[in-house]
């Protein structure tokens, strides 16, 4: 992989486009990311992370800031990445989601993130992708590398360059799980632990499934009394029982079988009961029906004798019942006949009597006609005229109380329309100024969001103005203190010179004394000493050693002055360019200013809010003043018109009164005299015909009375009167007569059969023959259950020891998988006989590690001039700590190992370049053997002396070769020097950095 091109605009400190040409620095094969600290060297290399995954590594659990902080809301946040592969030229486009203004209203709205995958086709972009996850998966395709590889193998970020040397075997483990991703290995481990676990516990269960079928079967023989000794055991059962001894499973369970055998002798046995109680039950029940039925012939004998001789009693009465029966059928032909009669008489007698009140009432009104039927019909004409006139004049008061109702209702329309018009008419320049006073509102409401952004940014301006107040006097003290440090090295450094000078002036001394006569001197070999040297000015050894003591803790003392300085110094910048230039007075007056005007704003906001929905209740009021208007005009001309209609009724209804009244005092008078007139004149001319009619209906009827007694056997119409009865003594005569004649016939049928069986006189006694059937009932009753516990109690015992006998044998197959299933498991999870308690996921991990480290010693060899190698340790962790991916650091010199933690600040930097560069090898050669043609590392070279800081150049300026392109971060001043190749970044006086190359 190869990067091309990086374009960056609105992301980190880059507020303005920026354009990084990465081919430009491909003949010099290595270039530096320069600039001071805090200016974005590092966020060209976020701008790249972000690009191809959508995430910055520096971010990772906190805010996501990567819009820049200086953009205006409008600005635009993209980062755009070209890059290549063996597979072509891609361009990826990418933009975080971040605020903009709403292009419609005022106020705020998210941009969402949005990415755009090209491919370069015949020298144009052609799209691939253009949703997220769409995207993620060509660039997972292309690149071939997650996220935490490319960071270890292109990118290595700073903080996390020695984090894989110096971090304990818990840690590295992590950070190689998510290179080499053998998650899977520890699903394998929790996989094989759960099939442990569950296999331990289907055991288990088998094992409590056993013994819990062994216990209800030894419940079930000591219930059933089945044990050895039993009272119905088979002869000559012993048992052979141990008394306190505990069985095995198999020696309960042939305890069991025993039992069942005596369970099965003792079903047999009470079948046999069973049978032959069955036998005698039957035989009893038999001997007893047999009884019952003579018992029930002998009492329907005698009662068959006593009803024949009740029924040969009542043969007189039935004889006068027969003859009495065959009168009233004779008489029933004449009753029509005499009952027609009677009837005919009476109806014209009472014609008579009606004839005679309606004449009476007829002459009683005084009106002389010839023919009143004539007259009732003209009168009957007249009337259907004043009927309707009457139907007038009722209504009459109803009328008057609508007409007056409608002219009130036409009043009250006439004042309902002109109040709503007069309310109408002021309600528009109300509206007016509402809408004035609130699109007033508005406008100072819609720069809510802007004040709160410049209230926002003259909060930190504050900030950063009351930290230059603070940073300014820490830095002088800061200097002072550097200076007094300086001051006190320099003196140590002056002093350690005296000592070393005064010691090498005191040599000469120093061995005279320790000349003795005879012996060599140890500087000329002569025995004499004529005139040896006079020890003066005596300095140590161990003055000069406290001595370089005292000026290493001076130096240490005057390096960390420094430093702090240093940081003072470039805090301060970065809080004065904060500032703005402004001091903590001019920005806490800028401050209180934009926050009033930011309240402001968001009490314009209420404002604005109260407004329309004073406004809007103003504008419902309007609508509904013109719907009431509208209804208004509608009502008032509905209650004209309903006005002058009722008075025109009104007026119609009093003349046809007036005309149908006459001389009467009313309309209903005159009708009811005239319908009185006309009934009595109806009634005379009704009843005359019907007196008529009924007379001859009467001669007719008696008649027909006479002709029919001349043909009976009656002498007259009073004989035959007497001898009718009713239907239901008819009917009552005739039943009792054949019920008679039927029941004799019925009872000397049944007593001929009865009388022939020879049945005995004296009452059967069937007492002792159902005291013997029940008997024999209970005792079949008795065997059934005992033989049905007992067959009960042989099948339970058969499935419990069945059942019993085959989980038992289960168990033993189970048992020895689940022996090996465990030994399995332990080992892959660094238990049981795994004594150096390696995981499996770990001991993959250490091959891949020891191919690492391998790869890191052909560089460290080089850098360390062979002092240094790295090896791969298995070694136990105290107290059970995560192990087995240790790293260790062989030296040369001393022939031992010791911690990565024990090398110097150059050592751990050259130790941790080797061996990312052999994790970075390693990785691509897992990822398919891409080709890297691209690296970053952004670290800190300044902890490098100058002789380990060449060291560094050599292996970097290897990395170049095959046409790679190496990019350094650094701000050391050697290596700009010897890089020529630069790409500066600067912050600018107004805050933003830009990108220089040159």
């Amino acid at each position: 992989m190869q990067l091309h091109r990086l374009q960056v605009e609105g992301f980190g400190p880059f507020r303005d486009r920026q354009v990084v040409d990465f081919d430009a620095f491909a003949d010099d094969g290595i270039f530096l990311i320069a600039g001071r600290t805090g200016a974005g060297k590092s966020s060209i290399l976020d701008a790249v992370c972000f690009g191809l995954y959508g995430g910055v590594p520096r971010y990772e659990g906190g805010e996501k800031r990567l819009r820049s902080d200086h953009c205006e809301p409008d600005d635009v946040t993209e980062v755009v990445v070209e890059f290549s592969t063996s597979a072509g030229r891609y361009r990826v486009t990418r933009s975080p989601d971040y605020e903009r203004p709403k292009k419609r209203g005022g106020g705020m709205t998210v941009q969402p993130a949005a990415v755009q995958l090209d491919t370069l086709v015949a020298g144009e972009w052609v799209g691939l992708a253009a949703k997220e996850r769409e995207a993620a998966y060509e660039l997972d395709e292309i690149l071939q590398l997650s996220r935490e590889q490319f960071l270890q193998v292109i990118l290595l970020a700073q903080n996390r360059f020695s984090e894989f040397l110096l971090a304990g075997s818990k840690d590295r483990q992590a950070l190689l799980r998510r290179l080499f991703g053998t998650e899977r290995f520890e699903d394998v481990q929790a996989r094989f632990d759960e099939r442990r676990k569950a296999a331990e516990q289907a055991l288990g269960a088998r094992l409590a499934t056993v013994s819990a079928r062994l216990d209800e079967g030894e419940r079930l023989v000591s219930k059933a009394e089945l044990g050895p000794g039993a009272v119905d055991s088979p002869d000559g059962e012993v048992s052979t029982e141990e008394p306190g001894a505990v069985a095995t499973t198999d020696e309960r369970l042939d305890g069991l079988r025993q039992a069942k055998a005596r369970a099965d002798y003792r079903a047999e046995r009470r079948a046999a009961e069973r049978l032959d109680a069955e036998r005698r039950s039957v035989e009893g029940d038999a001997a007893l029906a047999a009884l019952r039925d003579e018992q029930r012939a002998q009492v329907e004998r005698d009662r068959a004798r006593l009803a024949l001789a009740r029924l040969e009693a009542e043969e007189p009465s039935i004889r006068d019942a027969r003859v009495e029966w065959e009168n009233a059928r004779a008489a029933e032909v004449l009753r029509g006949p005499i009952d027609a009669a009677v009837k005919a008489g009476a109806a014209l007698d009472a014609a008579v009597e009606a004839e005679a009140r309606a004449r009476a009432a007829w002459e009683s009104h005084g009106i002389d006609v010839g023919d009143p039927a004539v007259w009732a019909a003209e009168r009957t004409k007249l009337t259907g005229a004043w009927e309707r006139a009457a139907e007038l004049e009722r209504s009459a008061p109803g009328l008057d109380a609508e007409l007056a109702a409608a002219v009130d209702a036409l009043t009250e329309a006439k004042i309902r329309v002109e109040a709503g018009a007069a309310e109408r008419a002021a309600l528009p320049a109300q509206l007016e100024e509402l809408t004035r006073e609130r699109d007033e509102a508005r406008r100072v409401a819609d720069r809510t969001n802007d004040l709160a952004t410049v209230r926002d940014a003259a909060a930190a301006r504050h900030a950063a103005a009351l930290e230059v107040a603070r940073l300014d006097v820490d830095r002088i003290a800061a200097e002072r203190a550097l200076a007094d440090a300086s001051a006190s090295l320099a003196s140590a450094q002056s002093l350690l010179a005296r000592l070393r000078q005064r010691r090498l002036d005191g040599f000469a001394g120093e061995l005279a004394t320790a000349l003795r006569e005879g012996d060599a001197c140890p500087v000329c070999g002569s025995l004499e000493h004529p005139a040896p040297a006079v020890h003066a000015d005596p300095v140590s050894a161990d003055d000069i050693d406290e001595s370089e003591s005292e000026r290493d803790r001076l130096a240490r003392r005057e390096r960390e002055a420094s430093e702090l300085v240093s940081t003072l110094r470039a805090e301060l910048a970065a809080a004065v360019t904060r500032a703005d230039g402004k001091d903590a007075e001019s920005a806490g007056a800028e401050l209180s200013l934009a926050t009033e005007e930011h309240a402001q704003a968001i009490a314009a906001i209420e404002r604005m809010r109260t407004l329309d929905e004073v406004r809007d209740t103003l504008i419902e009021r309007i609508h509904r003043l013109d719907a009431e208007h509208d209804a208004d005009a509608t009502a008032l001309a509905t209650a004209r018109e309903t006005q002058v209609l009722l008075a025109q009724r009104v007026s119609e209804t009093r003349a046809t009164v007036a005309e149908a009244r006459g001389e009467f005092s009313s309309v209903a008078d005159r009708l009811a005299a005239t319908t009185a007139e006309i009934g009595a004149a109806v009634s005379l001319v009704e009843t005359s015909a019907e007196t008529v009619r009924r007379a001859e209906t009467a001669t007719a009827a008696r008649a027909e009375q006479d002709a029919a007694l001349e043909a009976s056997v009656f002498d007259d119409a009073a004989d035959a009167e007497a001898a009718l009865r009713s239907a239901a003594a008819m009917t009552a005569l005739e039943n009792r007569i054949t019920t008679h004649a039927v029941q004799r016939e019925k009872e000397r049928a049944i007593l001929l059969d009865l009388e022939l069986r020879t049945l005995p006189e004296e009452p059967i006694d069937l007492e002792p023959a159902e005291h013997e059937s029940r008997a024999a009932r209970q005792r079949w009753t008795t065997a059934v259950d005992d033989a049905g516990r007992a067959a009960g109690v042989a099948e339970q015992l058969t499935a419990i020891i069945d059942s019993a006998a085959a989980e038992h044998a289960r168990v033993a197959g189970d048992s020895a998988d689940f022996e090996i299933l465990r030994g399995l498991a332990d080992t892959i999870a660094g238990r049981g006989a795994n004594t150096r308690k390696m995981t499996l996921e770990t001991f993959v991990l250490a091959a891949e590690l020891e191919e690492i480290v391998d790869a890191a010693n052909r560089r460290l060899g080089d850098m360390s001039t062979g002092r240094y190698q790295l090896r791969h340790s298995d070694a136990l962790a105290a107290r059970g700590a995560a192990s087995g991916l240790g790293i260790v650091v062989f030296d040369a010199f001393t022939g031992q190992t010791r911690p990565a933690q024990s090398l110097s600040g150059g050592e751990t930097f050259l130790s941790s370049l080797a061996l990312a560069l052999g994790l970075a090898e390693v990785v691509t050669a897992r990822a398919g053997g891409i080709r890297l043609d691209t690296l970053f590392i952004d670290e800190g070279f300044g902890s490098l002396d100058g002789d380990t800081l060449d060291i560094a150049m050599r292996t970097l300026d290897e990395l170049r070769q095959g046409g790679r392109t190496v990019g350094v971060i650094s701000h050391v001043e050697a290596m700009q020097e010897q890089i020529p190749a630069q790409l500066r970044v600067r912050a600018t006086s107004e805050g933003p950095s830009v990108i220089e190359s040159r």
